[in-house]
């Protein structure tokens, strides 16, 4: 059971920091590269981002990693991890905020451009750009919060001594 332990923190871990890592790519370099371009330009970038995105890939870690996550929170809880388990907690519910504001906020965003089709685009843009960029932030700095908090806990589990052992082998 303690490696199913430490191998969720690890994965919940890697998969935060690479969550966390298209979160703040899209803050500064997606979006304010896309800031500049025309409004057809613009739409069909984001329409087909939006598209491409939604893969096997990014859904293993968009819901793999707060899943992890939690079983990790629970095994530590009933296990000799407990120090780590605040630092777990922490780094799920940040992870979830990242998932909540995605389903809540840029998934509908999402939605409302790809039904605008070729339509007005200037108003399409309008209507998306400033509220989708605006909540991104807000995701990337909890995706990032919550990747800082998992790796803590991976920190404070190291210095327990049990985890140290069966990484080590005893020794």
């Amino acid at each position: 059971m303690r490696l199913v332990q430490q191998l969720s923190m690890i994965g919940a871990t890697v998969g935060a920091g690479l969550m966390a890592g298209l979160f703040a790519a899209f803050a500064y370099a997606v979006m304010p590269a896309l800031r500049g371009a025309d409004d057809r330009t613009f739409v069909d970038a984001m329409q087909r981002i939006n598209v491409t995105i939604v893969n096997g890939w990014f859904l293993l870690l968009f819901l793999g990693t707060p899943l992890l996550a939690a079983l990790a929170a629970i095994l530590a809880g009933h296990g000799a991890n407990r120090p780590a388990l605040p630092w777990l907690i922490a780094g799920l519910v940040l992870n979830l905020i990242t998932v909540g504001v995605t389903i809540a906020v840029n998934v509908p965003l999402n939605d409302a451009l790809a039904a605008a089709g070729a339509s007005d685009l200037h108003a399409a843009r309008q209507r998306f750009e400033a509220t989708w960029v605006a909540w991104n932030v807000v995701r990337a700095l909890a995706g990032t919060a919550g990747f800082g908090a998992l790796c803590w806990a991976l920190v404070v589990a190291g210095r327990s001594t049990s985890w140290h052992q069966a990484v080590t082998g005893g020794g």
